[in-house]
């Protein structure tokens, strides 16, 4: 692994290589190795509980709690890759109880590249699954209903999959995994999946502010330096260019729903409607108006039970930059220099070529 140049101050790292044994022997043990930094549902039931491992893990800190109620290594620390893609430590460290994760047939797999609608469509699909009921909804935090198996937290707090491990069906599942990585069992149960894409220079823009604003993520540095790991896939969950693409040609085999961030902004309930029909419910008029006011931007920014602001400063400071910032498509040209623009365009036609996946940048 080639080194991610952030001009932050920070001491070297070693490298460290771990193996798990995986499930599937034909696709052998994974390899885990530490780089260096440079210094610088069918609808779910009512009344059913839904997972409450975000829920217990803030409940034992307190929005006022300082660095010292997580262990050191846990905010800004440096990736840890698992074949060629960088996460966290934690999520590393817990690789074969990922890999190993027992999907179930009925569960709804939302899969997203990191900052590119994923909150969105999440409560997009709770308000289709309980019929535009937004009181529903209001029961927990989006976290909280839809648990995120990639999240693992030092213990004794409780992680994303432990969450989804006790839920009862029918679960909604988050993950920002890309194709190659997604625990087998997903494929062999046949799981419905809805994916989001959105167009590099935006996701590339959003992302670079969540590193600003999280704490959990590695020091974004400048922007001109975020975009150089981005671009080169050296930012946590890896390659955009990799993960839309693996996503777009998994469709072809698997029972995958394909959305684009710039048409739901475009035609809210053309989406919404897709979603429903992918889900296999019907929405009447009232209804789909209703998700429709419930999930515009300005309404998720100012819902607490989809605006993250239940999660303590110390991981994610809001005055730093929004969890929710502008939601628009465009916002990239505030940010990009021309041949940054232009840089990009070129990989994308490289990368993205003979795909057929192509994106709209503006409105």
């Amino acid at each position: 692994m080639h080194p991610v140049h952030f001009h932050c101050v920070i001491s070297e790292l070693p490298i460290l290589r771990i193996r798990h044994q995986k499930r599937f022997s034909n696709r052998g043990a994974v390899q885990i190795r530490k780089g260096f930094r440079k210094p610088e549902q069918e609808k779910r039931r009512e009344g059913t509980p839904t997972a409450g491992g975000i829920k217990s893990v803030f409940s034992v800190m307190d929005h006022k709690l300082g660095q010292e109620a997580l262990p050191p290594n846990f905010l800004r620390a440096a990736p840890v890759e698992v074949e060629g893609v960088p996460f966290h430590r934690e999520t590393a460290e817990n690789w074969s109880r990922l890999w190993t994760f027992e999907a179930r047939p009925d569960d709804l797999l939302i899969s997203t590249y990191p900052k590119a609608g994923t909150t969105w469509i999440e409560e997009i699909v709770d308000m289709v699954q309980h019929g535009g009921d937004s009181q529903k909804c209001a029961r927990a935090p989006t976290h909280e209903r839809i648990p995120f198996i990639d999240l693992f937290l030092p213990k004794p707090l409780v992680s994303g999959l432990e969450d989804a491990e006790v839920m009862p069906s029918p679960r909604t599942i988050k993950t920002h995994l890309p194709v190659q990585l997604l625990p087998p069992s997903f494929w062999e149960q046949n799981c419905k999946v809805i994916y989001v894409a959105r167009n590099a220079k935006d996701n590339a823009v959003s992302y670079f502010h969540f590193h600003r604003m999280n704490q959990g993520l590695p020091d974004p540095g400048t922007w001109d330096q975020f975009l150089e790991a981005f671009l080169a896939g050296k930012v946590q969950w890896g390659s955009w260019f990799d993960h839309v693409r693996g996503w777009w040609e998994a469709k072809k085999r698997h029972p995958i729903l394909y959305l684009f961030y710039e048409d739901m902004k475009e035609d809210p309930p053309r989406e919404i409607q897709k979603v429903a029909q992918f889900l296999g419910l019907e929405l009447t008029a009232p209804v789909l108006k209703r998700i429709t006011q419930h999930t515009a931007f300005d309404n998720m920014k100012n819902n607490p039970m989809a605006n993250y602001s239940s999660i303590p400063s110390v991981i994610m400071d809001h005055t730093v930059s929004p969890f929710m910032r502008k939601g628009t498509v465009g916002d990239w040209k505030a940010h990009f220099t021309v041949a940054q623009s232009e840089r990009l365009d070129e990989i994308c036609a490289q990368k993205l070529g003979g795909s057929g996946l192509t994106f709209r940048t503006e409105l």
